[in-house]
């Protein structure tokens, strides 16, 4: 069994934080790779037992952006390949507008920046991955919508798409990776994201952590071993017109071109 996983992170100061941890405890080997600052991503997964890509402050729709481009075009690979695909908030709307589907702000303007309830979707609760309710950690303020044939796990209030899963792939809008440290940054390089409607301000968010924070390192710990054993579905190569044969619609533009979405706005997400 292949014993690395491949994690995709976007600034040279971006940590893969409590993920990087729990894997290491469950024994596997981590690839960081920072596409934006010229590391190739690999041709096959024959070397990976998954890959996850993380969040960033840059948006899926900036198709201005070599890199995002290139991570988009890429997700079909690892999709094809069988092996667990994880995308945590940039990560999860890149792999929605792989799959044919939109990346928007709020209609309201409305953010999700701190500590936010998460309820478990019947699906998601017979998934047995959300059968305890946990308080999650958000900084984003765009979200996306379901892609075609995936299994809403869990939602919350102001942005109802929470987590999915589709075949072997799975899409989280929440960070379970951040931990103190990296929360403590996060509210200082952006401070001023904080006035924004619907942000907790820097000290609800530390005195949340302590209480948040014990429910999501479980939920984090039992969410990892169920995908890496996780058999997946291969995914069918997609045919021409950016459809996989019998299965999903791919976006077009992402099927071996770099067109952005019609209208789609761009945003930010963690700092």
């Amino acid at each position: 069994m292949t014993r690395k996983v491949l994690l995709i992170v976007h600034q040279h100061s971006s940590d893969p934080g409590r993920v990087a941890r729990q894997l290491l405890t469950l024994g596997y080997g981590l690839d960081v790779r920072r596409p934006s600052l010229g590391d190739d991503l690999p041709a096959t997964l024959d070397d990976h037992a998954g890959a996850i890509i993380f969040g960033g402050p840059m948006s899926a729709n900036d198709d201005h952006l070599d890199f995002i481009r290139a991570e988009i075009d890429w997700i079909p690979l690892v999709l094809d390949a069988g092996k667990p695909f994880l995308g945590i908030c940039l990560g999860a709307q890149m792999l929605a507008r792989t799959l044919g589907q939109s990346v928007a702000e709020h209609p309201d303007g409305q953010v999700e920046i701190g500590f936010y309830p998460i309820e478990a979707t019947e699906a998601g609760r017979r998934s047995g991955l959300f059968d305890a309710p946990i308080r999650a950690y958000q900084w984003h303020r765009e979200g996306f919508d379901l892609p075609a044939g995936a299994e809403l796990l869990a939602t919350s209030e102001t942005f109802p798409n929470q987590a999915f899963r589709l075949g072997n792939a799975y899409g989280i809008q929440f960070h379970p990776e951040v931990t103190n440290k990296i929360m403590s940054r996060w509210v200082v390089k952006g401070a001023e994201r904080l006035k924004s409607p619907g942000a907790q301000s820097a000290e609800q968010q530390i005195a949340l952590r302590r209480r948040c924070e014990p429910g999501v390192i479980r939920w984090l710990r039992n969410f990892l071993e169920v995908w890496l054993h996780h058999p997946g579905t291969r995914f069918c190569s997609p045919s021409p017109g950016g459809r996989i044969r019998g299965r999903l619609m791919l976006d077009p533009h992402r099927a071996g071109a770099s067109a952005p979405l019609a209208s789609a706005p761009r945003g930010r997400g963690a700092a």
